[in-house]
């Protein structure tokens, strides 16, 4: 029998065994605060984020009320001077704001991802996007409130002693996270944009991390706006038969034009396209002018339907208002996108693409009179993002969460896999990813050139000051 004085050490040996788990450690749970204040934090600030999107838009809605010419002046020259103010330490703060997230996952240079994620970039981020959609720009807020959620759960995570660039990477990846899920309302979408998306893989460390995050932004989220879904809810299904000819024709014709969407936005080294970058490398402010100047014109073309997110218009073709866009809208609303993100202003393509996608189903619907026409549209919004991004898990179950739709779920999918096959065509490397891997070639040129001038320095026998790799080039801007 065992002694007396063993049986009573028993019971506590057991509590110092279990309160020693790593479930009980100090640094643990330091972490888990700083992961879920991240989270709140990120929520509130999408939120804001969100009231004052719409706020900017009606001021411009009620600008133009004034006059429809007027965008030919204003716009033209807020974005001129958008380009001017993003020059030199606001680079990073242009374009959608995913591609410097990604960018950071894989460049675990402190230096680096100061650039791309401090607070400075993540403030001017919001500001310069509000301008930008007061004056009419068609971009989305999407794109920038990942960029901020990744700057903030950054700089919380660095100001609380996670300096490990392990442990940051994971920050960044569960701020992104937490960034899209709140934009959108949509949590399960959230944690797939960042493991498809951003990580490009998963692993079993980054899950947890990045479940409590958008748990605790969802709630928030939750409890400031309610229980609401982006769309609203849309009650359509699509029967076995011949209405399936929509889900071949939504995933050819709007994957490829999501993929010739991407392909414009890259601006490719060679061919006609180049010349464009030439053209804004030379001088970006005037060209930023002209951009300006076009997105005026297509709005005047179009009566003002391309302006803005595209949400009203996108909405409307989804729940069969009596009222919507028009028959051209979707190749007019893929026109004012492009000249947008070509003028380097802040600004994501989310919205914007669910509304082209809205816009080109709603035509294909025209030639399919068994199918019901919000399902249409639906798989077109699905498809096309998918085309864009490249992820279409992604795309698949943020349009099933915008729509509150789950009827769907095996025709969008399909859908959204037929894109991503078609879109590849133009397109073989995600968008994302192709501005990302930009940014980090740049990065490791010119960390490359500081390295060997300070060699040459070392030969010659003279001191040279400390090197740093610059903003990216404009070759590379997202």
């Amino acid at each position: 029998m065992p002694e007396p004085s063993q049986s009573k050490k028993n019971p506590n040996s057991r509590l110092r065994a279990v309160m020693g788990h790593e479930f009980f450690a100090p640094h643990q749970w330091k972490r888990r605060i700083v992961l879920w204040s991240g989270a709140v934090l990120v929520a509130l600030a999408a939120i804001l984020f969100a009231k004052a999107s719409t706020w900017s838009y009606d001021l411009f809605l009620r600008i133009v009320a004034h006059g429809v010419w007027i965008p030919l002046i204003l716009t033209p020259l807020a974005f001129g001077l958008l380009s001017w103010v993003t020059e030199g330490r606001l680079r990073a703060a242009r374009g959608s704001g995913i591609p410097q997230a990604i960018a950071t996952l894989h460049v675990e240079d402190e230096g680096f991802r100061a650039r791309m994620l401090a607070l400075p970039i993540a403030a001017s981020k919001m500001v310069l996007t509000l301008i930008a959609l007061a004056v009419g720009a068609s971009i989305g807020r999407e794109g920038p409130t990942v960029h901020v959620g990744a700057g903030l759960f950054y700089s919380l995570g660095r100001r609380f002693g996670f300096t490990d660039a392990k442990a940051v990477s994971r920050f960044i990846l569960a701020g992104g996270a937490c960034g899209i899920a709140a934009a959108f309302n949509t949590p399960l979408a959230g944690v797939i944009f960042a493991i498809e998306e951003l990580a490009g893989t998963f692993e079993h460390r980054f899950s947890g991390l990045l479940l409590t995050a958008v748990f605790a932004g969802g709630v928030v989220s939750l409890g400031v706006m309610g229980n609401y879904s982006y769309f609203g809810e849309v009650q359509t299904t699509l029967p076995l038969g011949h209405a399936w000819l929509a889900v071949l024709l939504c995933g050819v014709i709007c994957g490829l034009a999501g993929g010739l969407f991407a392909r414009l936005i890259l601006l490719a080294r060679r061919g006609p396209l180049a010349l464009v970058a030439r053209l804004r490398s030379r001088n970006p402010v005037l060209f930023a002018t002209g951009c300006g100047l076009a997105l005026a014109a297509i709005g005047v073309l179009s009566h003002g339907s391309v302006y803005g997110t595209g949400y009203d218009q996108a909405r409307a073709f989804v729940q069969e208002a009596a009222q919507t866009p028009g028959e051209g809208f979707g190749i007019a609303k893929l026109l004012a996108n492009v000249v947008s993100y070509w003028a380097g202003i802040p600004g994501g393509i989310f919205s914007p693409a669910l509304a082209v996608g809205a816009g080109l189903g709603h035509n294909i619907a025209h030639f399919l009179p068994h199918a019901p026409a919000a399902a249409v549209v639906l798989l077109g919004m699905s498809a096309y993002l998918s085309g864009v991004t490249g992820a279409p898990l992604t795309s698949a179950v943020i349009a099933m969460e915008l729509t509150d739709n789950q009827a769907m779920v095996i025709p969008i999918m399909a859908a959204c896999l037929l894109a991503r096959a078609a879109a590849s065509i133009f397109s073989p490397t995600p968008v994302y990813k192709d501005f990302a891997e930009r940014l980090v070639r740049d990065f490791e040129q010119q960390q490359a050139a500081c390295n060997a001038a300070q060699q040459s320095d070392s030969d010659t026998g003279t001191d040279g000051e400390p090197c740093a790799p610059g903003p990216v080039t404009r070759g590379s801007e997202p």
